[in-house]
This record gives C-alpha cells, sequence and structure tokens, in this order.
C-alpha cells in the first residue's frame, strides 16, 4: 500500500470508530478511560504500530509512523502515551524470555494490561542511576522496597516496570536490576499528585516488603542499566516526538481560523515559523526511530529530540494563551466555531513541565555537549 492510501486508510478508520466525545479534549485522556480504542486498535491489527510484525506489530516504518500519529492528531486524538506499547513491549523483545514475550506481549498490544513505568524517584530523576528502591532475593522471590514518583497513570495500571537496586555494595549502575510487578501485589500504596492544572495522573507508589516472584525479573540480576538506558532512549523519542508540539499546533490553528489571526502578518509569521520548525523535527524523528526498528541502540544524540519538541510546544501553548485573550486566563472552556474545543491554560499548564521530566533539558544539554560535542565536563 502506497504513503496516501495508507493515510486515507488511517483517516476512515479514526473517523468511523473514535468516539466524537474524545475530540480534542482539553487534557489527555488516560488508556483506562479509552480501552476500548486500544480493542479495536488490536483487532484492526493495529495495536502496536511500530512492533515487528513477528510478534503481532505493524511493522511500519519511521515515515509511515509518521502518518499514522498525524491522521491521530488532526482527528483530536489526544491519549496519554502507551508505556507498554512505546517502551515495554520493545524492551521484552529485545530482552525479554520466550516465556515473559509469550505472558506479556499479548496483553499489552491488545490493552488488556495497562503498565506504569517506576523510574524516577525523590533524589534520582535526572541522575536516575541514584535510585535507591531496593529488591532483596529471599528465596524464590524479591522483596522490594521504597518509593517511585511521578509516575503517571499508576492508580489506573494493572502492572508497573520497576528499576531496582538488587546491590547496594556494587557501582551504583551496576548493582541495578528490572523488574515485572503486578500493582495488585500486597504492600504496594498508590497515592495521586494533583498538579497545577487540577488533574492528579502524575502519582508516587511506595513498595513495603512486597514479594515479587523471580521469574518477573528481566535479563540477569545486576545487568539492568544497560536495558535501562535502552528503554530510556525509547522513552526520549518518545518524549521527542512530533506530536507533542503537533497537537497544540493543531488547537492554535483552530483558534487563528476561528478568530481571523491568519489575516495578520504578525501571527502569519510567527505561526509559520514554529510550524516549519516542527516539521523540521519529523526529518530527525524518522532518523531515530528507523535505529529502533533496526533494533539498535540510539545514541546520546537523541537528547535533541527531547530538546527541540518541548521547547516548541511550550512557544505553541504561549501563543495558545496570548491570542485566546481573555479566554487564555481563565478556567473555562473555549468552543470554537468548527465545533471544537480549547482549553488555552491548561496546554499551558501541561507544557511547562515537558522540559523537566525525562531528565530536564539542562540535563539533556549536558549530554549533547560532553558525548557528541566532546566538550570538557
Amino acid at each position: 500500500m502506497d504513503e496516501q492510501a495508507f493515510r486515507l486508510e488511517v483517516r476512515q478508520f479514526i473517523h468511523k470508530h473514535f468516539p466524537e466525545e474524545w475530540r480534542f479534549p482539553s487534557y489527555r485522556l488516560s488508556l483506562r478511560k479509552t480501552e476500548s480504542w486500544q480493542r479495536m486498535l488490536h483487532e484492526k491489527g493495529w495495536g502496536a504500530p511500530s512492533w515487528p510484525r513477528e510478534y503481532g506489530g505493524m511493522g511500519l516504518n519511521p515515515y509511515e509512523q509518521i502518518i499514522f500519529q498525524d491522521e491521530m492528531d488532526k482527528a483530536g486524538v489526544n491519549i496519554a502515551p502507551n508505556a507498554g506499547i512505546t517502551m515495554l513491549g520493545p524492551l521484552l523483545i529485545r530482552y525479554g524470555s520466550e516465556e515473559q514475550k509469550k505472558s506479556y506481549l499479548p496483553d499489552i498490544m491488545s490493552g488488556k494490561t495497562i503498565w506504569a513505568q517506576g523510574y524516577s524517584e525523590p533524589g534520582a530523576g535526572s541522575d536516575l542511576a541514584n535510585l535507591r528502591t531496593s529488591a532483596v532475593l529471599d528465596g524464590d522471590h524479591f522483596v522490594v522496597n521504597g518509593q517511585k514518583i511521578w509516575t503517571s497513570f499508576a492508580h489506573e495500571a494493572d502492572m508497573i516496570f520497576l528499576l531496582v537496586r538488587t546491590d547496594k555494595d556494587a557501582k551504583k549502575q551496576e548493582g541495578i536490576s528490572f523488574l515485572l510487578v503486578d500493582m495488585k501485589s500486597p504492600g504496594i500504596t498508590v497515592k495521586r499528585i494533583t498538579n497545577i492544572s487540577g488533574h492528579s495522573e502524575f502519582c508516587e507508589v511506595f513498595f513495603d516488603n512486597v514479594r515479587v516472584p523471580q521469574d518477573s525479573m528481566v535479563g540477569a540480576i545486576n545487568k539492568g542499566w544497560s536495558m535501562a538506558k535502552s528503554l530510556l532512549g525509547s522513552e526520549r523519542i518518545t518524549l521527542g516526538s512530533p506530536k507533542i508540539a503537533k497537537y497544540p499546533l493543531s488547537l492554535l490553528k483552530n483558534l487563528a481560523e476561528d478568530k481571523g489571526l491568519f489575516a495578520d502578518p504578525v501571527f502569519t509569521s510567527r505561526y509559520t515559523e514554529i510550524k516549519m520548525d516542527v516539521d523540521d523535527l519529523n526529518a530527525a524523528f524518522v532518523r531515530f526511530a528507523d535505529v529502533l526498528r533496526r533494533g539498535e541502540e540510539l545514541g546520546p544524540e537523541v537528547s535533541l529530540l527531547k530538546i527541540w519538541i518541548t521547547e516548541a510546544f511550550q512557544r505553541v501553548t504561549d501563543m495558545l494563551v496570548e491570542y485566546a485573550g481573555e479566554h487564555g486566563c481563565v478556567d473555562e472552556m473555549l468552543v470554537l466555531s468548527q465545533g471544537s474545543t480549547l482549553h488555552p491554560a491548561n496546554q499551558y499548564f501541561i507544557s511547562r513541565p515537558s522540559t523537566i521530566y525525562g531528565g530536564t533539558n539542562e540535563v539533556q544539554r549536558n549530554i549533547l555537549a560532553k558525548a557528541v560535542l566532546q566538550l570538557p565536563g
């Protein structure tokens, strides 16, 4: 199928199956709320666009992935990233045992199992190797104690993948392992965090003597750091996806058309400049996505994506608030003449932490300076 035919097929499928009341929401929708959509994608064979076909994925090349996401953005599909699809699945395909692949991949793809990511901790965010959550082997189980924070939608998750410290005496990167944990396990407590927009998608997760079967470890004990780096690369390409800025950019376009802003040459110049920046990112994103598709490791230069798109995201939402006028400063939904809705302040608030999570942009710039430009530390 050629690219134009594929684009048309995706557009028609979304138009027919994606609920109208979910389009252009004021905040990103959770996987639990939209699990029926993931089931429909799975039944269509579209549950995992980037996974290889032999594991049930679509096997899309990077250009096709861009097309797929473009059509989602144009239709107002704004759903939280699926950590199982974008992060854990590719990691299991590469590092998991055959039994783990058989046990977990089908339910990830169908949406039956929703996964959370247990990485960041108090004092171990951008410097993840400082993590302190421990896992001590006791018979055929690990006993996990500690805390994770900024865990998106942990309150809705069925499972969580964790980085844990299994050797407190080893160098900090060498004593880390990768565990898969059932969120219904005794000893797990989830506390939601309310953010500045009034939503509570982030959580703290506490582990108090949580027993995890030994066969829930991915890879060898104390060898989780290489997998962590691989997954961080996948996270940074996810956080560097053009969709992060394209969705609010589509909202800005809707607002501009509604208010006749394209008649203003100053607005048109600013809009065109940022649109070109986001479009340019497509080419870089395709290059990095192709590295992952070939099963290779992403280099430190992937940090460029995260910096580029999150700062573009903030520039777009700055313009949304500015050009929405009085509607940009109040907690209310703006209904546009074409029927779409917009909450400028929420978009602004959502964009602010984007330069912090997944490793702050300051840390990303240090990575580029040291590892790519070879500047002295």
